[in-house]
C-alpha cells in the first residue's frame, strides 16, 4: 500500500570488510529472498536453492575458521547477517542459524583430522545441517534423552527418534546427541551422522502455525552404523557440547527475532505514513506514534543486548547469562512488536495481503525454540541468584 522504503538499520561494524559483507547480504535478501517469501511460505516450500546460493557466497560458515572454508567473522558480524536474512524471511535466517549450530560441535570439539575431512563441505560445500538433541519426551529436560548409541566393533549403532528437528528429513548431516552410558548428562555422546546413512529417515513435517517453509520433523535412527571416527569429542562429553552450542545458538535466535521485529516495524511505519483517516496520515495520531516509538526502542534495546553478548563471546569471556538474556528479551520483543504491527494495520493486519500477520505467527516460535523463555529465565536466575535448593 506504500512505496515508502524502510530506513536502513544504523549498524556499528568493526571493519570495512564487514560493511561490504552486510551490503552483499542485503542485496541477496532483497533480490533473492524477500520477493518470494510470502508466496513460498504460504505454499510451504523450502528454498534449498537459496541455501546453495548462500553457501556459494560464503555465508554458511561465517563464524568459523577460514582454514576449513569458514568466513573468519566475529559473532558480532555474523549475528547481524542473520538479522538481515531473518528480516527478509525467517525460514532462511533461522535455517542459517541452525546450520551454524549443527556445525559447531565438530568445529569446536572435533579432532584436526575430523575438521580437515568434514568441515570444508559443511561450511562451504553446499551441505545443510541439522542439530538433534530434543526428543518427544525430552525437550526442556534434554539430559533425559533416550536415543542410544551402542558400541559395535570399531563403530557405533544409533537407535532412537529425535523430535522438533529443523531441516529434519532434508539435512545432509545431523549432529546427534545419543546415550552411550549412564542416565543423566554424563552418559551422552555427540556424533556426526550423514543424512544419507542407512537407517536415517525423516517423518512427515509438522504442520505449524508459522515458518511453514521450514521443515520441522522427527528424525528416526533405525540401527544407524557410524564409525568411531564420527564421534565428536570424548565419550560422555556430548551434553557439555550440546549446551555450549546452545549458548551460541541462542544468540542466533535473538538476532533472528530482531530481524523479524524490524521487518514488522518497517511494515507498520510504511502503512501508518500512507494510510489516511480524518484527513491526515494515521501516523500523525499520538496513540500510534507512541506505539511506533516503543516498538523502535524495544528493537534497538534488543539489538544492543545481543551484540553485547556477541562481543563477550568474541573476546573469549563467559557469555551464557547474556545469551539467555538476549534470547529472552529479543524474542519477547519480536512477539510484542509483531502484535503491535498487526494492530497498527487494523483489519488489513489480519489479512494475508500484508506480511504483518505472518511476522506475528513466526515470532511465536522464537519464544519456544532452543530453550523456551521460561528456561531462559531459569538460566538467568541461576547466574544471578545461584542454583536452586542450596
Amino acid at each position: 500500500m506504500s512505496d515508502r522504503d524502510p530506513q536502513p538499520v544504523e549498524r556499528q561494524l568493526p571493519t570495512e570488510e564487514a560493511r561490504d559483507l552486510l551490503a552483499l547480504v542485503r542485496e541477496i535478501a532483497q533480490r533473492e529472498i524477500a520477493p518470494k517469501a510470502a508466496e513460498e511460505e504460504d505454499a510451504g516450500r523450502f528454498p534449498r536453492e537459496v541455501f546453495t546460493l548462500l553457501s556459494d557466497a560464503g555465508l554458511l560458515g561465517l563464524p568459523y575458521d577460514s582454514e576449513y572454508g569458514g568466513g573468519d567473522q566475529p559473532y558480532e558480524v555474523y549475528l547481524q547477517v542473520l538479522e538481515e536474512l531473518a528480516a527478509a524471511r525467517l525460514t532462511v535466517g533461522l535455517g542459517v542459524s541452525v546450520h551454524t549450530l549443527a556445525s559447531y560441535g565438530l568445529a569446536a570439539y572435533g579432532s584436526k583430522q575430523q575438521q580437515v575431512e568434514h568441515l570444508p563441505a559443511m561450511l562451504g560445500g553446499g551441505l545443510l545441517g541439522a542439530y538433534c538433541l530434543s526428543e518427544a519426551s525430552s525437550g526442556s529436560d534434554a539430559a533425559s534423552l533416550r536415543t542410544k548409541a551402542v558400541r559395535d566393533g570399531d563403530g557405533w549403532v544409533i537407535t532412537g527418534t529425535k523430535a522438533w528437528i529443523t531441516h529434519g528429513g532434508i539435512a545432509d548431516f545431523y549432529t546427534v546427541m545419543a546415550r552411550t552410558g549412564e542416565d543423566g548428562p554424563r552418559g551422552i555422546t555427540a556424533f556426526l551422522v550423514p543424512g544419507d546413512a542407512e537407517g536415517v529417515s525423516g517423518a512427515a513435517p509438522e504442520k505449524k502455525m508459522g515458518m511453514k517453509g521450514s521443515p520441522t520433523a522427527q528424525v528416526h535412527f533405525d540401527g544407524v552404523r557410524v564409525g568411531d571416527e564420527r564421534r565428536i569429542g570424548e565419550e560422555g562429553q556430548g551434553f557439555a557440547i550440546a549446551l555450549s552450542a546452545l549458548d551460541s545458538g541462542r544468540l542466533g535466535i535473538a538476532a533472528c527475532a530482531i530481524g523479524v521485529a524490524q521487518a514488522a516495524l518497517d511494515q507498520a511505519v510504511a502503512y501508518a505514513t500512507q494510510r489516511r483517516q480524518f484527513g491526515r496520515p494515521i501516523a500523525d495520531f499520538q496513540g500510534l506514534r507512541f506505539m511506533i516509538a516503543d516498538m523502535a526502542t524495544q528493537i534497538e534495546a534488543g539489538r544492543a543486548l545481543y551484540l553485547a553478548a556477541a562481543r563477550l563471546r568474541d573476546a573469549g569471556r563467559p557469555f551464557a547469562k547474556q545469551a539467555a538474556m538476549a534470547k529472552l528479551h529479543c524474542t519477547d520483543t519480536a512477539m510484542k512488536v509483531t502484535t503491535d504491527a498487526v494492530q497498527i494495520l487494523g483489519g488489513y493486519g489480519y489479512t494475508a495481503d500484508f506480511p504483518a500477520e505472518r511476522f506475528m505467527r513466526e515470532a511465536k516460535v522464537l519464544q519456544i525454540v532452543e530453550g523456551t523463555n521460561q528456561i531462559q529465565r531459569m538460566v538467568i536466575a541461576r547466574h544471578v541468584a545461584g542454583p536452586e535448593g542450596r
